[in-house]
């Protein structure tokens, strides 16, 4: 599988680990919402609710609470792609069915790649402007992108 686009460093933030899991594997928790809901937000905080339409133009949907139990997001997003074990593509910019949303601010794209007994995982956070990808780092891209993917290879050795 090649990576479908260059990212564009000035844009785009970038992550990348080789995962200890089966493509297949990392796929199924990456697309079913009661294993998204054990690994999607760095702990302590939670992934309350979860729903997919796994299909293009279908629903990416995750309500996050805080640890001192407060509802803070429910994102609504739209699936763009989807290859089976080799890449999911969703952005906020939209809604379901392809609808525009109110406050775009990223287009995510998940890539599977095998190496080794592993999988290279690739997540792409796609900004509109330079302000808005700074803005991403700054609230801790890096950190958080990274220690969900940590999450999740942790996670699907207990499926």
């Amino acid at each position: 599988m090649s990576y479908p686009f260059k990212p564009d460093p000035r844009l785009d933030l970038v992550l990348e680990r080789v995962l200890d899991a089966p493509r297949e594997l990392l796929w199924r928790a990456m697309t079913t919402p009661e294993h998204v809901r054990q690994w999607f937000t760095p702990k302590p905080w939670l992934i309350t609710d979860c729903e997919i339409d796994l299909r293009p133009g279908g629903l990416f949907r995750t309500r996050m609470q805080s640890p001192d139990g407060k509802e803070v997001s429910d994102r609504h997003c739209c699936y763009l792609e989807i290859a089976p074990n080799e890449r999911l593509v969703w952005t906020d910019a939209l809604l379901s069915g392809y609808r525009p949303s109110g406050e775009p601010f990223i287009t995510a794209v998940i890539a599977l790649t095998p190496e080794g007994r592993g999988t290279r995982y690739t997540a792409t956070a796609i900004h509109r402007d330079e302000a808005t990808r700074d803005n991403h780092e700054e609230m801790g891209f890096f950190d958080g992108w990274g220690t969900v993917a940590d999450q999740l290879a942790e996670y699907v050795k207990t499926m």
